[in-house]
């Protein structure tokens, strides 16, 4: 538990007493990457608190334009182990509860985080909207379309918010598998545990390249290759055969 409280400490600290700053900063520089850059640098060491030891695959899949990173969803490590990774800042779905916390509301409000109120499907609707203006103003999404973290680990079916926003904003999919943050920590616990993670970029998808009515396709092409990335114990039954065939239509 040691690791556990060290990891909460560091993060309360850093949104307590470092982040503000920097929100003022951006509120006077109008330009919020440098308070975008140090709030990765906090999340960063908090993944190396709670022992992640992480590994990058597939960097030179990443696009030099706006994308939608599309990734299985096992932990709340998750988005703390993914969003350092990237090269650049990159917005995020986040769900509304999240905009509820002081001063983190705020800076992600000037990071460009969209807030979704998953209760409500015209609100929800209205989110997309926003993300798609955030594509198309070149800032890339990061989204979890299981919906949420699944419970047993095993990857469960996507949902169709991102690809509907992916083929509005006509910018490519970047699917994502991430391994081990399920065993660093576990859905329901706050024990961490020190263990590898691996986050691996797919080959991206053109979305342009389909319509809303083969949404269908999209879909099941982007989570045959999150779950070829995935070890077995995390794949979706099927999901060797599906992700074959992915991969040869590449």
């Amino acid at each position: 538990m040691i690791r556990s409280v060290l990891f909460l400490l560091w993060l309360g600290f850093g949104m307590i007493f470092v982040l503000p700053w920097f929100i003022l900063w951006s509120w006077l520089t109008k330009n919020p990457e440098l308070m975008y850059a140090v709030a990765m640098s906090v999340v960063r060491g908090s993944t190396r608190i709670a022992g992640a030891q992480l590994t990058l695959e597939g960097i030179e899949n990443l696009p030099s334009g706006a994308a939608v990173f599309v990734s299985n969803h096992v932990s709340n490590l998750d988005p703390l182990a993914l969003l350092p990774a990237m090269p650049r800042r990159i917005s995020v779905l986040v769900k509304q509860e999240l905009f509820r916390i002081p001063i983190l509301a705020t800076g992600m409000r000037m990071a460009g985080f969209v807030p979704v109120n998953r209760r409500d499907r015209e609100a929800a609707a209205g989110s997309l909207e926003v993300a798609a203006e955030t594509l198309r103003g070149g800032l890339s999404m990061l989204v979890f379309p299981e919906g949420t973290r699944s419970p047993d680990g095993h990857m469960r079916p996507f949902k169709r918010g991102a690809f509907v926003l992916a083929i509005e904003a006509g910018v490519p999919i970047v699917p994502v598998s991430v391994v081990g943050t399920q065993y660093v920590l576990r859905k329901g616990s706050w024990k961490m545990r020190r263990g590898p993670v691996t986050i691996r970029f797919g080959p991206p998808v053109d979305a342009s390249a389909y319509s809303q009515d083969r949404r269908a396709e999209l879909i099941a092409r982007v989570e045959a290759l999150v779950a070829a990335g995935l070890p077995e114990s995390q794949q979706p039954p099927g999901a060797s055969a599906a992700a074959s065939a992915a991969n040869s239509g590449q």
